[in-house]
């Protein structure tokens, strides 16, 4: 029998605008049967339809099939031989003209990367590529398509339509009806599960947000998102719908093409066997522009101290948290003490701002607090809400250095992706952190290319709007809104009694509806990847628990050189491990429900003991009832050993494991 899989040469073969790669067998006996088929291959060729083009994955598990028939482009998507996409359309330019495939290369590579921070010290990159030629109505582009073990992306480049011609990435996605979608709500409760026949037939459609999250029928785990937005950022946001006529989701971005030579963002699939690996999943940052940043040395991740949802809380020495230089000493000097890396001060320390101009609030010495900060070694990173007044932003990056500011929490961007973009190049400029608030562009892949891009709030940040916040949305977040980056969602509050009970100023818009528990907390500062853990609580509160903030202590935020989702389901649990050298970190939470997850220590190495913290719910721990019973414990344990994580209802898990020095 023929075996493809044994083929090792390859003739090329031009028939008019056609080329075709067709394998030869080395062996003499299958030569002359090769020829003849290539030579009926052809002459089919020169009257009928192109032929489909295949790339598969390296593993070659991935398929990806795109075809051109009555003037269009299609793909297919297989997985081990199930189909995950049917045939779906692409096009690139508006008025979607007559698009035939010219030619076509094929190419692999298989490198490896180290990014700057992030969840994995070395990123292998290995993919086979298929380049396609296509005419648009006698104007040539190129398609690209990559095929990765899990995943894939599509890329078009364009060159001589200068002149405001109208441009639409479209992608269609023709899912089976029976395929569950999920997809971030802005800071709602993601919207889902719903199944594709359910969404069709809505009389209202819904607002699909990027990323999509897929269960679908041939049971694996889909997202569909894009990267790289940086190098196109006219594009705009991909935006995702369902066209009731096709029967499929549809995404596009629509924009005019004014530059001769246009490469447009990735459209990417990612494909996993189990939802959390989606979360981990390095293909999205594979396609991302490399770092532009030519000394990313100054760029250091970490945790930092926040004041905004301390305001109002008064300790036990009768010290009242506000805005001013009192507070702010106090947040410094705990940040010292526990080596946080950040302090972070929110709105309200200015009270106007004017083109080169701010006013500061009279009750913050602005000098002093810099000045002491400097000196204790904690660095400052200041918020800017460009609702109260614009100061202009080219001058807004260079006046924060001038103050010694080593970062911007922007607020209030918009969804404008040009403005976005040059703000992120203006902060690297300036050497400045910048983290992005309430409902940003998910620039996915933006912190490889500018790795200064240290984390945004697409998310529901905890008690942003001041709405409850609930288990549930945290793990359906942890799941869907972190596929597409980094997350600022503020996790980390040890005082759930007092914040339940009203003593902040900006605490839940209605008492007693934060459901969680101090070990959850903790876990979440873990599970949810960000190059900068903001964490929000008074410095006397973690000090009141100072065994259990040692978790948050001792992690090394945006420092992993692995990480992975040990077991997660959608709005139930989730657990998550990340490892620093020769140490773990485990953070696991669970739903309302409350339940256990065994946690195998398989990934630990052999012949060596490690000493093993756990930081965890008592049995009379409840997110609504008791939030703040926790245990700490501390034991040794091998590779191989079963832990049960027993976790409270709305509570959390987390474990510390270091080799024990004999």
């Amino acid at each position: 029998m023929f075996n493809s899989k044994k083929l090792t040469h390859s003739l090329k073969i031009k028939v008019k605008h056609m080329k075709f790669n067709l394998a030869l067998e080395t062996f003499p006996t299958l030569r002359c049967y090769a020829l003849l088929s290539a030579v009926i291959f052809i002459l089919n060729a020169c009257t009928t339809t192109v032929p489909n083009l295949t790339v598969t994955s390296p593993d070659g598990n991935v398929s990806l099939v795109m075809g051109n028939d009555n003037g269009k482009i299609s793909y297919a998507l297989s997985s081990e031989g199930k189909q995950l996409v049917h045939a779906s359309e692409l096009s690139i330019l508006a008025e979607r003209p007559t698009a035939k495939i010219l030619g076509s290369s094929l190419h692999s590579e298989d490198t490896t990367w180290q990014p700057v921070w992030g969840q994995f010290s070395e990123i292998r990159n290995h993919y086979n590529e298929l380049v396609v030629t296509i005419d648009l109505d006698g104007i040539p582009a190129k398609l690209y398509a990559r095929a990765y073990d899990n995943g894939i992306g599509f890329r078009y480049e364009l060159e001589g339509y200068a002149n405001g011609t109208p441009a639409n990435f479209y992608c269609e996605y023709n899912l089976n009806s029976t395929d569950i979608l999920y997809c971030p709500a802005g800071e709602g409760t993601p919207f889902g599960p719903s199944s594709i026949a359910e969404v069709g037939a809505l009389a209202k459609q819904p607002k699909l947000m990027m990323p999509l999250v897929i269960e679908s029928s041939a049971q694996v785990n889909l997202s569909f998102l894009e990267s790289d937005l940086v190098v196109a950022p006219e594009f705009g946001v991909i935006k995702f719908t369902y066209d009731q006529a096709k029967e499929a989701l549809i995404s596009s971005n629509k924009t005019k093409l004014t530059a001769e030579k246009t490469t447009t963002p990735w459209r990417v699939i990612l494909i996993n066997d189990k939802p959390g690996d989606l979360v981990t999943n390095t293909v999205p940052l594979n396609l991302a522009t490399p770092n532009k940043i030519a000394d990313p040395s100054w760029i250091q991740p970490g945790k930092t101290m926040w004041d905004w949802r301390v305001h109002g809380y008064t300790t036990k020495d009768g010290f009242t948290y506000g805005i001013d230089t009192e507070s702010y000493i106090r947040f410094i000097d705990f940040a010292a003490e526990k080596g946080i890396e950040y302090f972070l001060i929110d709105d309200s320390w200015y009270t106007k701002v004017t083109k080169g101009h701010f006013e500061i609030s009279e009750k913050f010495d602005i000098e002093k607090v810099s000045k002491y900060a400097h000196d204790k070694g904690v660095k400052l990173i200041l918020y800017y809400d460009r609702h109260k007044g614009s100061y202009g932003d080219e001058a807004l990056f260079p006046y924060y250095k001038s103050l010694g500011m080593s970062g911007i929490k922007y607020g209030f961007m918009g969804t404008n992706v040009s403005f976005t973009s040059a703000a992120i190049q203006n902060s690297a400029e300036n050497h400045l952190l910048i983290d992005f608030h309430d409902s940003p562009v998910p620039f996915t892949g933006i912190e490889r290319t500018y790795p200064n891009a240290i984390t945004k709030e697409y998310c529901h940040a905890q008690q942003d709007s001041r709405r409850a916040f609930t288990p549930e949305t945290f793990i359906k977040m942890a799941l869907i809104n972190a596929i597409q980056g980094p997350l600022d969602m503020n996790n980390g509050n040890f005082d759930l009694i007092g914040i339940n009970n009203g003593s902040r100023q900006k605490g839940p818009k209605k008492q007693h509806s934060y459901f969680s528990t101090v070990a959850s907390e903790a876990a979440r500062t873990l599970i949810i990847y960000s190059g900068l853990v903001c964490i929000p609580d008074a410095p006397e509160a973690y000090r009141e628990k100072s065994d259990l903030f040692e978790f948050i202590e001792k992690m090394p935020v945006g420092k992993w050189d692995e990480s992975k989702v040990l077991h997660a389901k959608m709005g139930e649990y989730i657990s998550t491990a990340r490892r620093h050298g020769e140490e773990w970190f485990i953070g696991s939470v669970y739903n309302q429900k409350g339940g256990t997850l065994q946690i195998e220590l398989d990934f630990l190495k052999e012949d060596q003991k490690y000493s093993v913290t756990y930081y965890e719910d008592t049995p009379e721990t409840h997110c609504k009832t008791n939030p703040e019973a926790y245990n700490v414990i501390t034991e040794i344990v091998s590779k191989g050993e079963l832990i049960t994580a027993k976790m409270a209802p709305g509570g959390g898990h987390c474990m510390w494991i270091r080799p024990v020095t004999i």
